[in-house]
């Protein structure tokens, strides 16, 4: 599925960009957040609440597999991941109007893994907060999001998903791009079936522009980074192909 079919299919994430970028909105922000925000948006870029997304990149389900997946991403509202793994095994993960749901079939008949509810819907909006990285320009103070600076090379984001209050630090390089990214998220990482707030984040490798927008486009991601669990929790690398911002 290309992103746009997907796009076509999820109307109610769809949001248009509030004007465009300027240096000028970075006054009073903290030297590291500015340092960030400049190398992430061009000036001129719409400042886009939504992009269209492509990857590829390897799942750790049991084992590692292949894929290739497609996304519409408007991080304070929600997102829908479509892709297929090991060739025959496709579905979705979502978070829209409130609500979040995982669907995945084989060969598009056997559902193999379903999940929705509560739980999973606090979980999916904190995904959406985790993959802001890849739509800079929703991260502008302008969209609600309050900065800080921790250090000269560690900065924090705080802005609320629905009702959830979402706190996200990243680490730096010396250029500005995001090194790594971490944070609390509701989840149930062992599948014990007690869910709670557990380390969630990740490392970059690799930064590339996109109509404008210098986003982290390698890396890795899963539960416990930043502790000695980190190994066991990494469960998704990735690689983003195409990155367009609505409208396109």
């Amino acid at each position: 599925m290309t992103p746009a079919e997907l796009a076509a299919s999820c109307g109610s994430l769809l949001t248009a960009p509030d004007g465009n970028f300027t240096g000028a909105e970075l006054e009073g922000l903290p030297d590291a957040v500015q340092r960030y925000f400049q190398r992430a948006i061009e000036p001129g870029t719409p400042r886009a609440r939504t992009a269209l997304i492509r990857m590829s990149g390897r799942l750790r389900i049991g084992r590692w597999l292949p894929f290739r997946g497609s996304e519409v991403l408007t991080p304070h509202r929600g997102f829908v991941w479509w892709a297929r793994t090991a060739g025959i095994i496709s579905g979705s993960d979502r978070y829209v109007d409130g609500v979040g749901e995982l669907e995945w079939k084989l060969v598009g008949l056997v559902r193999v893994m379903h999940a929705s509810g509560g739980d999973v819907s606090r979980s999916t909006a904190a995904r959406a907060a985790a993959e802001a990285v890849w739509l800079p320009t929703s991260l502008l103070p302008r969209f609600g999001v309050e900065w800080a600076a921790l250090d000269a090379d560690h900065i924090e984001a705080r802005y609320a998903i629905d009702d959830q209050p979402m706190h996200v630090r990243y680490e730096l390089t010396d250029e500005g791009h995001i090194r790594s990214v971490v944070f609390d998220r509701w989840g149930d990482p062992d599948s014990t079936g007690r869910w709670g707030r557990w380390p969630f984040g990740g490392e970059f490798t690799s930064h590339a522009t996109f109509n404008g927008v210098t986003v982290p486009d390698e890396g890795r991601l899963g539960w416990h980074y930043g502790t000695d669990r980190w190994a066991d929790g990494e469960f998704f690398r990735y690689r983003i192909t195409d990155l367009s911002l609505h409208p396109g």
